[in-house]
């Protein structure tokens, strides 16, 4: 088979899944879910086989689809290095997700409905991955937002999920209308947004170079990696089913923001990236803030993701400042590897905890409040083993794969931004201890509720994909295990031996005992929330931060936007409804009546009107002649 041929087989078989699901098995949720797990294995195997075929499996293939006077529309592929990798972690995570949903949604109703969303999600990322132009990668990024706006709506009949889908869409909306006028304005500028054909053009500095091209692209990510100011929607899709958090809101969609930033990071200038480097820096401070003051073991994760994407965001463009100083190829090279290195280990670690909370929720009938867990330490040994590391990878507990991917985003701070490194170092630190303090509280002491005290373990298909991402979040920071189409990716920046190298070693030590020490000591009791009865004026600052944006929007919509709809609808009420619609029917009414008061049916009343026409004429007349 060919690459072209191959790769058309792992886009179009998930589509073919949720085609057939929809059409034939609607009410066959167990035949529902293995064809879907059907199309997801044939992702991962078709996948892999392309990703490490090596340069013979390296191809551009597209074909017009739409043309319009000299606007020419293709959809193709632009498999490379940086696709391979990506097409993997979809690949692997994507099964891992789908063999714990068989466990994990068993006695959905609607199981069905669910895995033919999971397949429609799978095709939607793998466009994305595959795109080789800006058009096309639109189009496949709104079906993503569709599919995670069905599966987070999944059980549409409570009122939270409905709402948090509508919230999700609502908000990647607002980036997204900013990513599509930044993708015409690229056309505009370069007259193709192909994304082969602006290499070559940057290569013979052919390339229009502008900020508000790249800050405008830059907003699809901020919509759909969850970055300030429009981060508000991820925490609410918590909703969704757990599964659904950890392959979409951890691993893969959220993602597909940073994949974007790397695939355009030819169009980038010194003044974007430095917006987007504070904007990493400030979402990944912000959600770790954020995290601490959680109680449900899904949104302390979904806080955590949020301030992870912030140090994939600040590390791209710290690696890209260079620009600015002639050393372009390197440190561009720098971010665009910092960042996906960063991504790969957190698709691992982070679909593990995601995973790993899902069989806590199920072994605990449901319940989600940590404080209401403990103990399961000895009533789930396998989760807690693998969720411990997960916990321990991203802290950046030394020589598992956070410990590899953080440094070296925190290395290349400490080399381009000193107060950036520092705001990522304090992040560490928190991110250290609310991850501490999530697994003490859920998996150390005795049950603190009936269902801690009654949790099980799941069965096979809950627990194996534990222990494949267990392994992964373990050994997945060595790059020298991986195939070197793969390490060549992660291109970073040499950590010179002497002073720097051991500034970076020690902070990072630092910052994992120092974060995790402080969670150990003071959680000492887990039966109340510790921050808040110790400190509660820190405690009600950091809730007041987690909802300051959502009151923000919320007093926009009805002090601001709401007025802003009333005033225009008065407007349209009295000048165009009234005034111009309402006011000339009037006049034509009115000239209407007074045209039949003229027609009496009297003839010497017509004479009269005929006498005084012939008068007007002729002065009419004498004026002109």
């Amino acid at each position: 088979m060919t690459p072209v041929a191959l790769a058309l087989t792992v886009l179009l078989a998930p589509l073919g899944s949720a085609a057939v699901i929809a059409l034939f098995l609607r009410r066959q949720g167990t035949l529902a879910s293995a064809v879907s797990l059907a199309a997801a294995l044939a992702i991962a195997v078709a996948g892999l086989g392309l990703a490490l075929g090596g340069d013979a499996y390296r191809f551009n293939a597209s074909a017009e689809w739409l043309k319009l006077g000299s606007f020419s529309l293709s959809l193709g592929f632009k498999f490379d290095d940086l696709a391979a990798l990506m097409l993997s972690i979809v690949g692997i995570v994507g099964v891992c997700v789908h063999v714990f949903s068989l466990g994990y949604m068993h006695d959905d109703e609607a199981k069905a409905r669910y895995f033919g969303g999971l397949s429609i999600f799978m095709f939607s990322m793998l466009g994305i991955v595959f795109a080789d132009n800006l058009f096309m990668m639109f189009i496949f990024w709104e079906l993503v937002g569709f599919s995670s706006y069905l599966l987070i709506n999944h059980w549409h009949e409570r009122a939270a999920p409905a709402a948090a889908s509508r919230k999700a869409f609502i908000a990647n909306r607002v980036g997204d209308f900013g990513f599509l006028l930044g993708i015409v304005m690229c056309y505009w500028a370069n007259e193709t947004v192909n994304l082969s054909e602006l290499d070559a053009l940057a290569a013979k500095d052919g390339l229009v170079f502008s900020a508000l091209i790249p800050l405008l692209l830059f907003c699809g990510a901020v919509g759909k990696s969850a970055q300030l100011p429009l981060q508000v929607w991820l925490p609410d899709a918590m909703e969704g089913p757990t599964p659904v958090s950890a392959l979409i809101h951890a691993a893969t969609m959220v993602a597909a923001g940073i994949y974007m930033l790397c695939r355009i990071n030819v169009l980038m200038v010194p003044d974007a990236l430095t917006v987007i480097m504070w904007t990493g820096t400030a979402t990944a401070l912000y959600a770790a803030l954020c995290a601490i003051v959680q109680s449900d073991i899904k949104k302390i994760l979904a806080y955590s993701t949020l301030s992870q994407l912030g140090y994939m965001v600040a590390a791209f463009g710290l690696g890209s400042l260079a620009v600015a100083h002639g050393d372009h190829s390197h440190m561009v090279a720098a971010g665009v590897g910092a960042a996906m290195f960063h991504l790969t280990t957190h698709a691992f670690f982070k679909a593990l905890m995601f995973l790993g909370s899902g069989s806590v929720i199920h072994g605990c009938h449901h319940e989600q409040d940590i404080f209401k867990m403990g103990g399961l330490k000895t009533k789930m040994p396998l989760t807690f083993a693998t969720f411990t590391l997960g916990v321990l990878a991203i802290i950046g507990f030394p020589f598992l794969a956070g410990f590899f991917s953080k440094d070296a985003i925190l290395y290349l701070a400490y080399a381009k931004n000193t107060p950036v490194f520092a705001l990522l170092a304090l992040t560490a630190v928190l991110t250290s201890f609310y991850m501490v303090r999530l697994w003490k509280i859920t998996f150390l002491g005795a049950p603190r509720s009936d269902a801690a005290a009654h949790a099980h373990e799941g069965g096979l298909t809950l627990t194996l994909p534990l222990v494949v991402l267990a392994i992964l979040s373990v050994f997945g920071g060595y790059t020298a295990l991986y195939p070197k189409i793969f390490s060549e990716v992660f291109v970073l920046i040499p950590i010179a031996h002497g002073t720097d190298h051991m500034v970076i070693l020690i902070t990072s030590v630092a910052v994992t005992v120092i974060g995790a020490a402080s969670a150990l000591v003071f959680y000492k009791s887990a039966a109340t929330d510790s921050l808040g009865a110790k400190s509660p004026g820190l405690f009600g600052a950091f809730t007041a931060l987690q909802f300051s944006f959502d009151r923000g929007y919320d007093y926009y919509v009805a002090k601001v936007q709401q007025r802003f709809a009333l005033f225009l609808n008065f407007l349209e009420q009295i000048f165009l409804a009234g005034l111009i619609v309402r006011g000339l029917a009037g006049i034509v009414g009115l000239v209407g009546l007074g045209a039949r008061g003229l027609h009496v049916g009297r003839l010497n009343v017509y004479l009269y009107w005929f006498l005084l026409g012939l008068v007007i004429l002729w002065i009419y007349a004498t004026e002109i002649f």
